[in-house]
């Protein structure tokens, strides 16, 4: 093998000028995709359509309105809301909130349909016709109204009376992010006149319009920001440890190569949408691209160094690397594409992206890479000798005590994977995002001071065509509402039973004791048809109501719960329903459900995209290193980190999002990278020139430890910028695969190197007492 890599080597020194011109034509063919690159702000690209949380949240969509909302909060300094001034203010947002683009309903404190008793007729008005000519007491009568009204107490003001909210539902077109952006322009519009004239007022916006706004500003900043930060650290970093100015141009150009290259054929020519996730694989490919070209170039450094010409380092460290090079790229390549596994579609864009760029840039660095080494002018300073001697010393040291390390290092391990029953799942989808989004503040504070975003609903069938007029379904639909209100997630309910009984109520003179379900069905349904009659358009029932009036909905608005408060509230709501009402059973849908389980979902289908990985890649290493024993052992500093870095993680916190199904699978093809190096160097050591383990693996430490920290202090930096993002998905996955990274290079250089020397005296001993006795 090796005498074919030595004729490629010497073909690519000999042709450089063609093979540079050919790397840049095809890299510029594939990079021009990047033109039809497009953001996707729709949070529903976050599930796929076999997901049945989704399956259940479309439904309910198209049997009442679109669940799509902008809120417009707003609380004073000082005071309540119910004055003049300020429910002008508020009829003022109400009016300017119907002219955001794609609204089809807007609902506020001062156009809430109040109903009321005029002799036999039902009188069905806006709550307040003309702010501006209430006075101080008409103004707190109508303080006093809202707040006994089931339906926006505690929805649309706070039971303080400092806070309320303007909601306009909008039906926003699909796979038009044009649509969002218009949308979001007015509304903050809106939001920036009402702050500038109204200094003494808080006002923010919120909403799942919002919501998936931020998503694709999320993307954005992560593209605007971490990925030119990454160019600076990288740049810095592998001129700092290689001292090698050409070296490090000839690396930026082939990590820029590979990320434009990947970016442009998967995002552009395929038509991948770009999501805060797939956002995040510029980046992580200028880290993979960096790995594979700081092994060859460390190397031929190396060898120059130790007295070779430029080309004939270069030949030298194709030959070395080659094989090592090549495997890790595949291993890279298949955790990255394990994660198809993923019920998200946005993590298989990344996976996909991810594993084409590194395969892209294993083919760049050893063509574009070497061709361009052997052009530009290098030389080889005494850093990487000096690294390399601190390498062989430490080498020393871990071959003194294999035993004392082997024991610490399980020990550790078995100690860290102990917190990980520590560990639950919890998705909020507010969370997602830090303090430096606008819809993260927003929510925050309207969910302290009014109302939270997270919001489920029940379709309660009747069983009949106009059932929602029996009384005995009302009545059970009241029941379900007042025991869902009991319960301590819940600050509203917006059930269909409080207008029939505020309907009927108004019906017989406003007496209080008619505020209850009609017992009649003929009249319930007589009284429903003249309330609808008196609606207003686009304020009508339909949002609570089907078309055949068969089912209602029942809403409920969350406080900010974990995802196992959410399981244990669902849970109660199934009992009470079938207990009680079994003919109306239904599970909830929304968008807080959808959120709250994707990472349960989630780690269930990378469960089995992880096992298939892992198989695989252990399949490759086993292949490659054509050892039985060696392939075992590889499991070991393979499996272990993942485990350790959760481990450390659960020191620090309980609470796992669904970004920690994709860690194990995103890390586990770079782990790899430290260990197939290591042992494919004692592999040679060893079974090839039939070195001691000892001496195999100072062998080992002293050809490839200098790369092997190198390349991993650059993953760790690299992953370690993902961080920086506003998306906490990106963030949180960025800090874990760098902990794991770097967990599992101390795992190779610690635990690795003691297996070995332990496994290997073992089978030294046991050659030895098969051999036969000497004759005399």
């Amino acid at each position: 093998m090796n005498g074919w890599i030595v004729s490629y080597a010497k073909a690519i020194i000999k042709l450089r000028w063609l093979v540079v011109l050919l790397c840049l034509g095809g890299v510029a063919f594939l990079a021009s995709g990047g033109r039809f690159i497009q953001f996707s702000n729709d949070y529903r690209y976050f599930f796929t359509e076999q997901n049945p949380n989704l399956q259940a949240f479309e439904q309910l969509e198209r049997t009442y309105t679109s669940p799509d909302t902008l809120l417009w909060v707003m609380r004073p300094h000082e005071g309540k809301i119910t004055t003049p001034g300020r429910l002008a203010i508020i009829e003022e947002i109400t009016e300017r909130a119907w002219q955001t683009p794609f609204s089809i309903r807007v609902d506020s404190l001062t156009n809430y349909q109040h109903t009321s008793a005029d002799g036999d007729d039902l009188t069905v008005r806006d709550l307040i016709d003309v702010p501006q000519t209430l006075n101080d007491a008409g103004a707190r009568a109508i303080g006093d109204i809202a707040l006994n009204e089931p339906i926006i107490a505690d929805r649309l003001i706070s039971d303080d009376e400092t806070t309320t909210a303007i909601v306009a539902t909008l039906r926003m077109p699909r796979d038009d992010m044009a649509a969002t952006t218009k949308a979001m322009d007015h509304a903050r519009a809106l939001l920036a006149d009402m702050r500038e004239k109204h200094p003494d007022i808080r006002f923010e916006l919120t909403g799942s319009v919002a919501l998936s706004n931020s998503f694709s500003e999320a993307a954005q900043a992560d593209l605007s920001t971490l990925t030119p930060a990454m160019y600076i650290v990288l740049a810095l970093v592998v001129f700092l440890l290689t001292r090698s100015l050409s070296g490090t141009v000839a690396t930026l150009f082939v990590v820029t190569f590979s990320a434009f290259a990947a970016m442009g054929l998967v995002m552009g020519w395929f038509g991948v949408k770009l999501t805060p996730p797939s956002s995040g694989a510029p980046t992580i490919i200028l880290t993979i691209a960096v790995a594979d070209s700081i092994h060859i170039l460390v190397t031929m450094l190396v060898q120059m160094r130790k007295g070779m010409t430029k080309h004939e380092a270069i030949i030298e460290s194709l030959r070395v690397n080659w094989g090592p090079v090549f495997l890790t790229s595949v291993t890279t390549a298949i955790g990255f594409a394990s994660l198809n596994f993923s019920d998200a579609p946005p993590f298989r864009d990344l996976g996909n992206t991810a594993a084409v760029g590194a395969l892209i840039a294993w083919a760049l660095s050893v063509s574009f890479l070497p061709a361009m080494l052997a052009i530009l002018p290098v030389t080889a300073k005494g850093a990487l000798v000096k690294q390399s001697e601190w390498m062989e010393s430490f080498a020393e040291k871990v071959i003194a005590r294999p035993r004392v390390l082997l024991v610490v290092m399980l020990a550790i391990i078995a100690g860290l994977t102990a917190f990980l029953p520590r560990l639950t799942f919890n998705d909020r989808f507010v969370e997602y995002f830090d303090d430096r989004m606008e819809f993260r503040v927003a929510s925050d504070w309207a969910a302290d001071h009014l109302t939270g975003i997270y919001q489920i609903s029940y379709s309660l069938p009747s069983g009949e065509t106009g059932g929602v007029s029996n009384p005995e379904y009302v009545a059970k639909v009241e029941a379900f509402a007042n025991y869902m209100r009991t319960q301590p997630e819940v600050v509203h309910v917006s059930a269909f039973s409080d207008v029939m009984k505020r309907i009927n109520k108004s019906m017989h003179g406003d007496r209080e004791d008619y505020y209850r379900v009609p017992d009649d069905r003929q009249m319930a349904a007589q009284f429903l048809l003249l309330y609808e009659m008196s609606l207003p358009y686009g304020l009508d029932l339909n949002d609570q109501i089907n078309v055949d009036k068969s089912s209602t909905k029942l809403t409920l608005t969350l406080t900010d719960i974990s995802t196992t408060e959410m399981q244990d509230l669902i849970n109660r709501g199934d009992d009470w329903l079938k207990e009680n009402a079994p003919d109306m059973y239904a599970y909830p849908a929304g968008q807080a459900v959808m959120f709250a389980f994707i990472g349960r979902s989630n780690f269930d289908a990378m469960t089995t995209g992880t096992a298939i990985a892992l198989l695989l890649i252990s399949l490759c290493l086993m292949l490659a290193l054509r050892n039985l024993k060696l392939g075992i052992i590889s499991l070991v500093p393979n499996l272990t980190p993942p485990v350790a870095a959760f481990g450390i993680l659960a020191l620090f916190t309980t609470e796992v999002g669904f970004w920690s199904t994709f860690v194990i699978a995103t890390a586990l093809g770079l782990i790899v990278d430290a260990t197939v190096h290591f042992l494919s160097k004692y592999r040679r050591a060893n079974i090839e020139q039939g070195k001691s383990p000892e001496d195999s693996v100072r062998y080992a430490f002293s050809t490839v430890g200098t790369a092997l920290w190198v390349s991993t202090f650059v993953l760790v930096i690299g992953f370690a910028i993902l961080a920086l993002s506003p998306f906490k998905v990106n963030a949180m996955l960025g800090i874990m695969v760098a902990l794991t990274v770097a967990v599992a290079l101390i795992i190779d250089f610690l635990l690795l190197p003691a297996l070995l020397i332990i496994t290997g005296k073992k089978k030294q001993l046991s050659d030895q007492a098969v051999q036969p006795a000497p004759a005399e």
